[in-house]
């Protein structure tokens, strides 16, 4: 108990320290850094994730493929990852971004695609019948339907990507896993923990952010609607 007490103590230090608020080496400065990383990296996941996601739920076609593919993905060590591209292509953001993506795509492909195909076979042809094409059914029935789980695959992506940006600081990058990687360093460990927490509530915020965007767009009145095409 003791320890714990230190140790928040400490959080509490150091978070409330006036330098930790100013310049580049400052909470907000690395907090922006963070957000740029995890902001475009879930980005690029989506753009990738909900495409393919969308064709293949809606055509019935390579859904092996993106089986494979988004578990692969998933086996690939996020790290090692960006150990590997900056070995290649040199220090930058490339890296991160690559490891990001390549973690973030999975669930949010998967979710898309079994959100799309779960939808009732009879539902859609109830679309078809009043006379939608096959773009009109996947706008306007399917995509619908399948936003709980479309958001949830995207929540999970975030929060993950979010607690994963980090790495950025391995390789001489910012964000807020440079505190984490300056303290071990340095053994420092009230800016190791220090780090850490802003992460932590960091993760807690995306997660709470999500919850309330699912509940304010997926009401039951759309999920009532979008089953009446």
């Amino acid at each position: 108990m003791n320890d714990l007490l230190s140790q928040l103590r400490l959080v509490g230090d150091w978070l409330t320290s006036s330098k930790q608020w100013h310049g580049d080496e400052g909470i907000p400065h690395r907090l922006l850094e963070h957000l740029t990383y995890s902001g475009l990296s879930l980005l690029f996941a989506a753009l990738i994730g909900l495409t393919f996601g969308l064709l293949v739920g809606h055509t019935g076609r390579g859904a092996f493929a993106v089986a494979s593919v988004a578990n692969l993905a998933r086996a690939i060590p996020t790290f090692g990852l960006v150990v590997l591209v900056v070995t290649l292509a040199g220090l930058s953001t490339t890296p991160v971004l690559i490891a990001l993506v390549a973690l973030a795509v999975p669930p949010i492909l998967i979710n898309t695609f079994e959100g799309v195909r779960g939808v009732d076979p009879d539902t859609r042809d109830a679309a078809r019948g009043v006379g939608m094409t096959g773009w009109e059914v996947l706008v306007r029935v399917e995509v619908p339907m399948a936003l709980p789980l479309i958001l949830l695959g995207l929540r999970v992506a975030a929060i993950q990507v979010v607690a994963t940006a980090t790495v950025a600081a391995y390789p001489g990058l910012g964000g807020l896993g440079r505190f984490i990687v300056d303290g071990l360093s340095r053994n420092d460990y009230e800016l190791v923990i220090g780090g850490s927490t802003v992460v932590v509530v960091l993760a807690l915020v995306v997660q709470i952010l999500f919850t309330a965007l699912r509940r304010f767009i997926v009401s039951p009145g759309l999920r009532v609607s979008a089953a009446k095409p």
